[in-house]
């Protein structure tokens, strides 16, 4: 069922398009949560922190993807709110050419880098061999990852969040399954984590896919209407693009920390790859409703309807930061236990490690829940360059401060922890205060 956000309670039409998107993410987050969780019971902490740093790698790569689709969503989205039907179609054909072929090229990046990464990313001797085997069969999914998020952004972008769920609740529960007959049936390793996780990618991809060729009228082929004109696809560029970049950005920066991480040595790369997991599902909700919000906005954005825009902003704003504020007490009251479920309480310096970056940046919640909002707000109003403005000053100060801060006296992979939230803030800071410098210019009143 489509959901228009157009008319109805603001904050009620974005509670009911998110939940989906909630329950599909926890479900797509049990990909690799199942791989961590097997590999780090019945592999060892060798094993998972190369699967940890594989998951970091691959984050990477599938947000340059990620960007691509959730950038063309918000066209979507727009003309959707416009009621332009022929001008939906173009922007889905021409931006079905632009990702495929850029899915492609990635795809192949990939393999030919494989064997530079380690350099790269200050993995010890010892976690390689089991990395390079993981990566190895990891990279054959991300055709797959491309197909998915396509569509999934299609549907979310007119209104229907729920199919997308559908296709990752059967993809998850096989991915578990398999990782249990690969790994502990079969003892494949993490080869065979891998492949489960690959299997499953390549159910929901083409599953959603055929989907939506059979049920989308944008999709329907007639005389004239699959054609990809060369400004149709720049129009789909300037939206895709810079959300792209975004993405990559924020991923890139990660990436780049986990390079520190690793230079700590494997117990805290385990450590860390346990915690990771950890943090991404707690804060997931509120970047799914961010998600939300975004479509909202850009529905709204398209019809022309500026008040309805406002009261949205206050609505969402209200709901993320409870929502924010209970998951982090949530996190700091549970951080051991939440650790013990991927590491074997015998490694008491791991569970240790995983709990004080738990602590730290799950107090600070709140801050990385408004950066969802004001990604999503300026993404949906046509400035994603903003959104890149605001990533580069998170990372950006996140990996200044991941390298500078284990230098001094005593501080040591602690300096890393406490880069995360400070990159929060000063870009909450900077998003919330552009907002307000340009508000009558991105939502006027006498629009609506």
């Amino acid at each position: 069922m489509n959901i228009d956000m157009t008319r109805g309670p603001a904050v009620g039409s974005m509670l009911r398009f998110a939940l989906p998107m909630v329950m599909g993410n926890l479900l797509q987050q049990c990909y690799n949560i199942a791989d961590t969780l097997i590999v780090g019971k019945f592999l060892g902490s060798h094993a998972l922190a190369a699967v940890g740093s594989s998951f970091t790698l691959m984050t990477f790569l599938t947000s340059i993807l990620l960007g691509l689709c959730m950038g063309s969503g918000t066209l979507f989205s727009i003309r959707f709110g416009a009621r332009d039907e022929k001008g939906l179609q173009e922007a889905v054909c021409a931006a079905f050419v632009l990702i495929a072929g850029l899915a492609v090229l990635l795809n192949g990046l990939a393999f030919l880098a494989l064997d530079g990464l380690r350099v790269f990313l200050q993995v010890p001797q010892e976690v390689w061999g089991d990395m390079r085997q993981y990566l190895l069969v990891i990279f054959c999914g991300i055709a797959a990852t491309f197909f998915y998020n396509f569509f999934a952004c299609l549907l979310r972008a007119l209104g229907n969040s729920a199919v997308p769920l559908a296709f990752l609740a059967v993809s998850a529960l096989l991915n578990i399954a398999l990782d249990l007959w690969f790994v502990i049936g079969l003892g494949w390793g993490v080869a065979g984590a891998a492949g489960a996780t690959v299997i499953a990618q390549y159910v929901s991809g083409l599953g959603i896919a055929l989907y939506s060729l059979a049920k989308l009228p944008c999709l329907k082929f007639r005389k004239g209407s699959w054609q990809v004109s060369r400004e149709g696809v720049r129009t789909v560029a300037g939206f895709s693009l810079l959300t792209c970049v975004q993405q990559s950005v924020m991923n890139l920066g990660i990436l780049l920390v986990q390079g520190v991480v690793n230079s700590f040595g494997p117990g805290v790369m385990a450590a860390f790859a346990a915690a990771v997991k950890i943090d991404a599902f707690a804060y997931m909700p509120v970047q799914d409703f961010g998600n939300a919000f975004s479509t909202y906005i850009a529905q709204n954005y398209g019809a022309g309807k500026g008040r309805r825009i406002r009261a949205g902003i206050k609505g969402a704003v209200a709901a993320a930061m409870v929502f924010s504020v209970l998951v982090s007490v949530l996190v700091w009251v549970f951080a051991r236990p939440l650790m013990l479920l991927f590491v074997n309480p015998s490694e008491t310096a791991v569970i240790a490690e995983g709990v004080r970056y738990l602590r730290i940046e799950g107090a600070f919640y709140g801050g990385i829940g408004c950066l969802f909002l004001l990604y999503g707000l300026y993404r949906a109003l046509g400035r994603p360059a903003m959104s890149v403005v605001l990533t580069v000053v998170s990372l950006g100060t996140r990996v200044a401060l991941a390298y500078l801060l284990p230098l001094l006296p005593g501080v040591g992979v602690e300096g890393v922890w406490w880069s995360v939230p400070i990159g929060w803030i000063l870009a909450d800071g900077v998003g919330i205060a552009c907002a307000l410098l340009w508000r009558e210019r991105l939502f006027p009143r006498e629009a609506g």
